[in-house]
């Protein structure tokens, strides 16, 4: 190819560059890039409900967030994986109260109330009819999680002692539910949706209790950390996560037929609509400005520190940060006001 050939080629070239500047083409050539978060999660509604909504309508990217998202199966996995470096921050169940409290992550902003997501299920068959009647048999859960915070409560609420009147199996949630099911333990502490596998399989089983019987005394609460370095050197990101989530929280809130059946068809599709709409009936959720008045009356702050409490009489936790130090409801509030 001769010179003029490449010299026309690139004023042709050049041309064209003009002519796209000229027009605003070149705007997504050099658009800003969005700040990139890892974040940790456990796919059920109550803890990726909004989450999911979020990255539905966009308001993720409108906030300049390029959010990777990393399906664990329990929060304790969530947290080591966090603390370990591998997340930025997590969304999750009770376990927020949990590492936390050791100084293992700082928590920003609440998901929901575990309302009756954590269950109690029993075999009358097998002689337990009522709580009192699980005394010197086996219960089987996860233990550390939301199911486990609950039926610590169910237990001492009946007059039975958790370390020494029940025999705790752990196991991982669908270990503990297929032991239930086939008959290997008489009571299962789990939480929503593995009940819908003991109704379906075990029509004889029998739902003694849920958490919501102690609510709002006492109330589970799931909600978003992030890792220590990262809250201490991103705060514009944490405020970001929150003004991304928060369009996605109403919405639900506002508007559950509508969000559900979205979620349902992008993130739930194994998932039947009105099964979904019925763990949705297990959960509390709150408007922004709703969680707000609770994050400013110390409401929040009480319910962190009665799940941290719990895991400091398991032995889970020595001296542990009171939730005033872990919770920083602050973020929140200054975005939402």
């Amino acid at each position: 190819m001769s010179y003029q050939t490449n010299r026309r080629n690139f004023l042709k070239g050049v041309g064209a560059g003009a002519s796209l500047f000229a027009m605003g083409g070149v705007g997504p050539l050099i658009a800003k890039p969005r700040t990139k978060v890892k974040v940790g999660y456990l796919h059920t509604l109550a803890v990726d409900g909004q989450m999911w909504l979020a990255d539905e309508m966009g308001t993720w990217k409108d906030q300049g967030l390029d959010m990777e998202f990393i399906q664990f199966t329990t929060g304790l996995g969530l947290f080591q994986a966090m603390v370990g470096g591998s997340l930025d921050m997590l969304a999750t169940g009770a376990v927020v109260s949990n590492f936390p409290a050791r100084g293992q992550g700082e928590v920003f902003m609440i998901n929901n109330v575990e309302w009756a997501t954590a269950q109690l299920w029993v075999h009358p068959d097998m002689g337990a009819n009522r709580i009192e009647d699980l005394k010197g048999k086996k219960i089987a859960t996860t233990r550390g999680t939301t199911a486990h915070v609950f039926l610590h409560r169910a237990l001492t609420e009946a007059g039975l002692d958790p370390d020494k009147d029940v025999e705790l199996v752990n196991q991982s949630m669908s270990a503990a539910v297929t032991a239930f099911i086939s008959g290997a333990v008489p009571a299962v502490a789990l939480w929503v949706p593995f009940n819908v596998q003991v109704e379906k399989q075990v029509p004889s089983a029998k739902k003694l209790v849920d958490a919501s019987r102690y609510y709002p005394e006492a109330a589970i609460v799931g909600g978003w950390a992030a890792r220590n370095d990262f809250f201490k050197a991103h705060p514009e990101v944490i405020d970001k996560v929150i003004k991304g989530w928060v369009p996605a929280n109403d919405f639900l809130v506002n508007k559950p037929d509508e969000a559900l059946a979205k979620l349902q068809k992008t993130h739930y599709t194994k998932v039947p609509l009105e099964e979904l709409r019925a763990q949705y009936k297990y959960e509390k959720v709150f408007t922004s400005d709703a969680w707000a008045g609770k994050f400013r009356d110390g409401t929040v702050t009480e319910w962190l520190d009665q799940v941290t409490d719990f895991f400091v009489d398991i032995g889970a936790i020595d001296n542990p940060r009171p939730a005033s130090e872990y919770f920083h409801p602050k973020r929140y509030l200054d975005v939402v006001s």
